[in-house]
Protein backbone atom coordinates (compact mmCIF):
# COMPACT_ATOMS: atom_id res chain seq x y z
CA UNK A 1 0.00 0.00 0.00
CA UNK A 2 2.76 2.68 0.73
CA UNK A 3 3.84 2.00 -2.75
CA UNK A 4 0.22 3.51 -4.54
CA UNK A 5 0.08 6.08 -1.82
CA UNK A 6 4.05 7.23 -2.66
CA UNK A 7 3.42 7.29 -6.26
CA UNK A 8 -0.15 9.05 -6.07
CA UNK A 9 1.48 12.11 -3.54
CA UNK A 10 5.07 11.95 -5.92
CA UNK A 11 3.06 13.59 -8.64
CA UNK A 12 0.30 15.50 -7.01
CA UNK A 13 1.55 16.27 -3.75
CA UNK A 14 -1.03 18.54 -2.79
CA UNK A 15 -3.85 15.47 -3.37
CA UNK A 16 -6.30 15.92 -0.35
CA UNK A 17 -6.15 13.23 1.65
CA UNK A 18 -10.07 12.35 1.61
CA UNK A 19 -9.33 12.35 -2.19
CA UNK A 20 -6.11 10.38 -1.62
CA UNK A 21 -8.15 7.75 0.63
CA UNK A 22 -11.06 7.24 -2.11
CA UNK A 23 -8.91 6.77 -4.49
CA UNK A 24 -6.58 3.80 -2.82
CA UNK A 25 -10.06 2.38 -0.93
CA UNK A 26 -8.44 3.28 2.67
CA UNK A 27 -10.49 5.14 5.47
CA UNK A 28 -8.61 8.96 5.85
CA UNK A 29 -6.68 7.81 9.21
CA UNK A 30 -4.90 5.14 8.05
CA UNK A 31 -3.51 6.92 5.19
CA UNK A 32 -2.83 9.79 7.26
CA UNK A 33 -0.87 7.33 9.81
CA UNK A 34 0.71 5.81 6.72
CA UNK A 35 2.10 9.55 5.59
CA UNK A 36 3.31 10.61 9.23
CA UNK A 37 5.12 6.93 9.84
CA UNK A 38 6.46 7.52 5.97
CA UNK A 39 7.72 10.78 7.37
CA UNK A 40 9.55 9.81 10.61
CA UNK A 41 10.92 6.92 8.89
CA UNK A 42 12.22 9.87 6.26
CA UNK A 43 10.66 7.66 3.16
CA UNK A 44 9.05 10.73 2.70
CA UNK A 45 11.52 13.58 2.72
CA UNK A 46 10.20 16.72 1.89
CA UNK A 47 7.43 18.25 -0.42
CA UNK A 48 7.67 20.57 -3.39
CA UNK A 49 6.35 23.05 -5.57
CA UNK A 50 7.71 23.30 -8.94
CA UNK A 51 8.02 26.33 -11.10
CA UNK A 52 8.55 27.28 -13.92
CA UNK A 53 10.92 30.38 -13.13
CA UNK A 54 11.34 31.19 -17.14
CA UNK A 55 6.97 32.91 -15.98
CA UNK A 56 8.97 34.87 -13.03
CA UNK A 57 10.86 37.64 -13.78
CA UNK A 58 13.38 36.93 -11.13
CA UNK A 59 16.73 35.80 -12.28
CA UNK A 60 18.25 32.49 -12.08
CA UNK A 61 21.22 30.84 -13.17
CA UNK A 62 20.77 26.63 -13.10
CA UNK A 63 24.31 24.70 -13.91
CA UNK A 64 25.35 21.06 -14.08
CA UNK A 65 28.85 20.31 -12.56
CA UNK A 66 30.35 17.12 -13.49
CA UNK A 67 33.17 16.58 -10.68
CA UNK A 68 35.68 14.03 -10.64
CA UNK A 69 37.05 12.98 -7.12
CA UNK A 70 39.72 11.17 -5.52
CA UNK A 71 37.64 8.82 -3.23
CA UNK A 72 38.49 8.96 0.60
CA UNK A 73 39.89 5.52 2.47
CA UNK A 74 37.12 4.08 4.55
CA UNK A 75 34.46 6.79 3.40
CA UNK A 76 34.71 6.36 -0.19
CA UNK A 77 32.53 9.63 -2.23
CA UNK A 78 30.45 10.42 1.36
CA UNK A 79 32.71 12.53 2.55
CA UNK A 80 33.64 14.23 -0.09
CA UNK A 81 29.30 14.89 -1.26
CA UNK A 82 28.57 15.76 2.30
CA UNK A 83 31.05 18.78 1.91
CA UNK A 84 29.86 19.73 -1.30
CA UNK A 85 25.90 19.46 -0.40
CA UNK A 86 26.04 21.71 2.51
CA UNK A 87 26.97 24.76 0.23
CA UNK A 88 23.51 26.87 0.10
CA UNK A 89 23.85 27.31 -3.49
CA UNK A 90 23.90 23.41 -4.43
CA UNK A 91 20.48 21.94 -5.15
CA UNK A 92 21.29 18.61 -5.66
CA UNK A 93 24.21 15.95 -5.39
CA UNK A 94 24.27 12.76 -7.10
CA UNK A 95 26.74 9.95 -6.94
CA UNK A 96 27.60 8.94 -10.83
CA UNK A 97 28.74 5.84 -12.72
CA UNK A 98 30.54 6.59 -16.07
CA UNK A 99 33.24 9.31 -16.68
CA UNK A 100 32.72 11.76 -13.41
CA UNK A 101 32.04 10.59 -9.98
CA UNK A 102 29.69 12.99 -8.85
CA UNK A 103 26.60 15.35 -10.73
CA UNK A 104 26.14 18.41 -8.80
CA UNK A 105 23.64 20.85 -9.26
CA UNK A 106 23.57 24.60 -8.12
CA UNK A 107 21.64 27.75 -8.78
CA UNK A 108 22.40 31.23 -8.10
CA UNK A 109 21.64 34.59 -9.60
CA UNK A 110 24.14 35.27 -12.90
CA UNK A 111 27.02 33.30 -14.50
CA UNK A 112 29.81 34.83 -12.46
CA UNK A 113 28.08 34.02 -9.35
CA UNK A 114 27.56 30.29 -10.46
CA UNK A 115 31.32 29.93 -12.21
CA UNK A 116 32.82 32.21 -8.84
CA UNK A 117 31.37 29.05 -6.46
CA UNK A 118 32.61 26.21 -9.03
CA UNK A 119 36.25 27.73 -9.59
CA UNK A 120 36.63 29.53 -5.64
CA UNK A 121 34.80 26.75 -3.49
CA UNK A 122 33.98 23.79 -5.78
CA UNK A 123 37.65 23.23 -7.43
CA UNK A 124 39.65 23.80 -4.63
CA UNK A 125 38.70 20.94 -2.28
CA UNK A 126 41.26 18.75 -1.75
CA UNK A 127 39.59 15.67 -3.47
CA UNK A 128 38.73 17.36 -6.32
CA UNK A 129 40.23 16.37 -9.50
CA UNK A 130 38.29 18.24 -12.26
CA UNK A 131 35.00 19.94 -12.80
CA UNK A 132 33.07 20.60 -15.95
CA UNK A 133 29.99 22.97 -15.76
CA UNK A 134 26.93 23.02 -18.02
CA UNK A 135 24.41 26.10 -17.59
CA UNK A 136 21.02 25.61 -17.91
CA UNK A 137 19.60 27.57 -21.12
CA UNK A 138 16.01 26.35 -21.02
CA UNK A 139 13.88 23.64 -19.41
CA UNK A 140 11.63 21.61 -21.05
CA UNK A 141 10.49 19.06 -18.85
CA UNK A 142 10.87 19.02 -14.92
CA UNK A 143 10.11 16.16 -13.00
CA UNK A 144 7.82 14.42 -15.08
CA UNK A 145 5.71 17.82 -16.09
CA UNK A 146 6.27 19.66 -19.41
CA UNK A 147 6.64 23.43 -19.07
CA UNK A 148 6.46 24.65 -21.91
CA UNK A 149 3.97 24.52 -24.81
CA UNK A 150 4.46 22.16 -27.59
CA UNK A 151 5.37 24.43 -30.63
CA UNK A 152 2.44 25.19 -33.37
CA UNK A 153 3.76 25.83 -37.01
CA UNK A 154 1.31 29.09 -37.79
CA UNK A 155 2.95 29.30 -40.60
CA UNK A 156 0.22 29.36 -43.55
CA UNK A 157 0.09 26.89 -46.14
CA UNK A 158 1.10 27.97 -49.77
CA UNK A 159 0.23 26.06 -52.69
Amino acid sequence: MREKILTFIEKNSRVELKELAVLLGMSEADVAGELEAMEEEGIICGYHTLIDWDKVTTERINAVIEVRVTPQRGRGFDSIAERIYKYPEVESVYLMSGGYDLLVMLEGKTLREVSSFVSEKLSTLESVLSTTTHFILKKYKDHGTILHQEYKDEREILS
